[in-house]
């Protein structure tokens, strides 16, 4: 091989190298990005629905709107994102669900059971840190964006 030949080899080398890092740090900001998100989705709005559950029983569509009134109408849950919710929580028998009226099942009203209240006791213990993490984040960002 000829010197040229060499060196366009190592600056090959050296793009390739510098690439595989870039990349790497684009999945990691991804990752930490979905991490974040995933707070809510999957981890607050189950816990928050047993959490609901806990006070006193009720609907899917009351659980939203007590979300929404507790949050001052900062998070208004869908009850598109709620139902699978509690049909996976009556699954793992951690609520109980009962027609109002059976004849016209128009309303079904959710009970947490001794199981619900372990799990929800269980999962506040799993994600005080990362709800922590993640309210720290958001400060951060926050901070970062408009108090220069």
């Amino acid at each position: 091989m000829h010197r040229n030949e060499l060196d366009i080899k190592e600056e090959e080398k050296k793009l390739y190298e510098e690439y595989k890092q870039k990349l790497a740090e684009i999945r990691k900001i991804k990752k930490e990005g979905e991490a974040v998100g995933q707070v809510f989705t999957k981890g607050l709005l189950p816990l928050y629905v047993l959490f609901i559950l806990s006070l006193a029983p009720t609907n899917g569509n009351d659980i939203a709107n007590q979300i929404g009134k507790r949050t001052d109408g900062l998070w208004i849950p869908s009850t598109g994102g709620i139902y699978p919710i509690l049909k996976k929580m009556e699954k793992k028998s951690f609520i109980s669900g009962k027609w109002n009226d059976e004849s016209k099942k128009k309303q079904k009203i959710y009970n947490i059971t001794d199981i619900g209240l372990k799990e929800l006791e269980n999962k506040k213990y799993l994600l005080k840190d990362r709800i922590s993490d993640a309210l720290h984040v958001f400060e951060i960002v926050y901070k970062d964006l408009y108090e220069k």
